[in-house]
């Protein structure tokens, strides 16, 4: 009997899905930044304070990641295709009370919900992608995903700020509406009714209550080590720490663990999730503190310096799907490695900043560890999934969003922690201008070279990897590599 052609090509049934799929990672991505621009506007609405106001944020990254895992495990037990459309619609609907919130503790309360659904369409993208389409077409349809991702996280700061002075805040919520109805729709056409991939399974419940509290108390403590109350954040990560060594306990001795810690012997699934949270760490890192050597620094105006941000995930959207597409025919590793350099050679020269550079060279370097990160992290994304049995694709797919999302956190605290040491006290001291902007260049320089090791550590830990020919197959079984 022959065997059947390994697709090259997506064929049109086969693009729809990856659009569902790209349209609740689009959604994510921008809701991750569109509602930042419009905390001081929430704010003055409801007459709160600012340490108030940021709870909107908190509140929803914590029941998000806290809840990935979880997530996954369900799409594993009652169907992929009917969990992502109900936490589509969980998203919308939350999306819809967020706009309608009277007060901010309403408010808070419907990014909650909002969370919760948006935690399901995160968690099951790269599984649902990896269970639908065929091996051969995986790593151009992360990319696509990927693509999609960038887009809504670039377009969030720019549409935000346009719905928030045209209109009101409450817009920010509204946007999301016609996306998810056409989503739903959409998804309830074209993804296909498969059989659950663990019908009898049980949720860990045990595990799931560690992993809220292990990450609730790591973001709480991570937000707040470096505001007035240091003491707090230091309490939050010791705990935290405890929870996590209580949690991987638990996952050691569970029947059915929401992570399948015996995965983790295999290197090159352990090494390529650490990539993950490296890659994600350094992005998220020079995004958040970019911004601060536009405006302190190099004197732009806010709106002008939004705009010459964009030149990242630029380079990301332009290289994604290509290099997703490379991964199908060459493997993953070759591409992984060669987009950990860009970046590096990227945070190098971004490390060369000073006052006299010119705006042109910050475009040019920002769009290059765009670049770099596109290059990379689809087939990274590919890799971990091509890692795995069939049986812990869901767990997988929830785990590499739980890294995304944790660099995202960790990256941030950690440059602004490294901006703080290099700088000591002139940060306060230019708040008073007392001291000339320039010589906080220095202190940017450190954290741009603080990334730069980050990929640098990449590139290692790639190197450990062994290569692993390009899929060639649709049947999804994956066999285990050392």
């Amino acid at each position: 009997m022959a065997e059947c052609p390994t697709p090259s090509r997506m064929s049109p049934k086969d693009l729809l899905i990856v659009i569902v799929v790209a349209l609740g990672s689009f959604m994510a991505g921008l809701d991750a930044t569109i509602v930042n621009i419009a905390l001081p506007d929430i704010a003055k609405s409801f007459d709160v304070s600012t340490v108030a106001v940021s709870w909107v944020l908190n509140a929803y990254l914590i029941i998000l990641v806290s809840l990935l895992l979880a997530a996954s495990r369900l799409g594993d037990m009652k169907g992929y295709r009917s969990v992502f459309i109900g936490g589509f619609a969980l998203f919308t609907t939350g999306s819809l009370l967020c706009g309608l919130s009277p007060s901010l503790d309403i408010l808070i309360i419907s990014r909650m919900v909002q969370a919760v659904g948006g935690a399901v369409i995160s968690a099951l993208g790269a599984v649902m992608v990896t269970s639908y389409l065929a091996a051969s077409l995986r790593g151009q349809a992360l990319g696509i995903v990927a693509m999609f991702t960038m887009l809504g996280a670039a377009l969030g700061p720019v549409v935000g700020g346009f719905l928030t002075s045209a209109f009101s805040w409450q817009y920010i919520f509204f946007v999301n509406l016609p996306v998810g109805i056409v989503a739903i729709i959409l998804g309830m056409h074209v993804i296909p009714r498969l059989a659950p991939v663990s019908p009898t399974s049980k949720m860990d419940n045990g595990g799931i209550v560690l992993v809220f509290v292990a990450l609730g108390t790591l973001i709480f403590g991570l937000t707040t080590l470096q505001g007035p109350a240091p003491v707090m954040g230091i309490t939050a990560l010791v705990i935290s720490a405890i929870f996590w060594l209580l949690f991987y306990l638990q996952e050691r001795r569970a029947k059915e663990p929401l992570v399948n810690i015996p995965l983790f012997s295999n290197r090159a699934y352990s090494l390529q999730n650490a990539c993950v949270l490296l890659i994600q760490m350094a992005m998220s890192g020079v995004m958040i503190i970019m911004p601060f050597y536009l405006e302190i620094v190099k004197k732009i105006p806010t709106d002008n310096a939004g705009t010459i941000l964009l030149a990242l995930p630029v380079g990301m959207i332009l290289t994604a799907p290509i290099a997703g597409k490379i991964s199908d025919v060459i493997g993953t590793k070759k591409p992984i490695i060669t987009g950990f350099l860009v970046c590096t050679v990227a945070l190098f020269f971004l490390s060369t900043l000073s006052a006299a550079s010119s705006v042109g060279h910050v475009c040019i370097y920002l769009f290059f560890l765009g670049a770099g990160t596109g290059i990379a992290f689809s087939p990274l994304n590919s890799a971990v999934m091509g890692e795995c049995p069939v049986k812990d694709r869901g767990s997988t797919s929830g785990l590499v969003k739980m890294m995304t999302n944790l660099g995202s956190s960790l990256g941030v605290a950690t440059v602004m922690l490294v901006a703080m040491v290099a700088a000591g006290p002139k940060l306060a001291e230019y708040s008073a201008h007392l001291i000339a902007p320039a010589e906080l260049a220095g202190a940017f320089d450190m954290v741009f070279l603080f990334c730069m090791v980050l990929e640098v550590i990449g590139v290692v830990l790639m190197l450990g990897v062994r290569a692993r020919e390009p899929s060639d197959s649709s049947d999804g079984e994956v066999a285990m590599g050392f």
